[in-house]
Formats: structure tokens, sequence, C-alpha cells
């Protein structure tokens, strides 16, 4: 049997510790979905087009990662895929608290299992939302994307 899993999350921008994930991610599953998810209680920074582009680029030449994007709930998509599994970082104490409560409700609604894997210790501070305000401020937020993704964003002026 695949061992399939899904990746959820806005990715708005794909981090280098999403990135990291993933590939660490490869070392236990045959096939990963990076699933761009709709948040009502995000506001997109990046067209979901755009990011899937930018996704694409980076894992360019692995067949065994695929980016989709879906509405709804992530394990009625995770079993639409046919994922036996899905993929979640973990920075900190915080997110492991949050992620294990979804994960049980989770598992209590589809019988799916969470893997949680530990963010590595120079990806620990990196967020998108991070990433986002530096880039909206005109910061260079390069060392915090994968190389692959180039993003140039004008200043926020402070009246928007």
């Amino acid at each position: 049997m695949q061992k399939t899993a899904i990746f959820p999350g806005s990715f708005d921008p794909f981090t280098v510790g999403h990135e990291n994930i993933v590939r660490r991610g490869l070392n236990l599953f045959d096939k990963i979905f990076i699933a761009i998810g709709f948040n009502a209680n995000k506001k997109d920074f990046f067209p979901v087009s755009q990011r899937i582009e930018w996704i694409n680029s980076v894992f360019a030449g692995e067949n065994r990662i695929e980016v989709v994007s879906y509405d709804g709930l992530t394990v009625d998509f995770a079993k639409e895929l046919g994922c036996n599994f899905i993929l979640r970082g973990i920075r900190t104490a915080a997110d492991f608290e949050y992620e294990r409560a979804i994960a049980q409700v989770n598992k209590a609604m589809s019988g799916i299992d969470t893997v949680f894997l530990l963010t590595s210790p120079e990806h620990t501070p990196v967020n998108s939302s991070i990433v986002r305000d530096i880039l909206k401020h005109g910061g260079d937020a390069s060392r915090f994307i994968p190389d692959k993704i180039k993003i140039q964003v004008a200043r926020v002026s402070r009246e928007q």
C-alpha cells in the first residue's frame, strides 16, 4: 500500500520551513500533496495560482510531489485524494497544542492520522505571517523563502 500524505496550508508565501518539512516528509511518504487551502479567516496576500506556480518551481522534477488547491475540510479532501496521512510541521509548543487538537478531531472524523515533523532549529522563527510583513514593508525576505521563489513586492503605503 502506497503511503500518501497531504500537507495542507495557506502557504502565503511558501517558506524555507515548509520546503524543509516536505523534503524530509519524502523520507516517510511515497507521495505528498501540497494542498493550498482556502481559509475564510485569512486574507490572501498572493493569488493561489501564483503560490501553485512558485511551489511547483521549488519541486520541479520531483514526481512524488503534487501541488493542488482546495476548499472545505482538509480530511474530506485528503480522503478524496486517497491520502493515508496528514503531514504537519511543528515549530513551538503552542503549535503543538493547536495542531494536536486538530489532529485528534481529524482522526475522529476520518480515521486519518497526522504525522508531525519538528521544524529544523534554523527554521523555527520563520512563518508566512512574518515573511508577509517583511515584504509589505519593502524588506528583503529572500533568506526565508526557497531560492527558486523570487518575490518583489512594492512597499505598502501607510494610507492603505
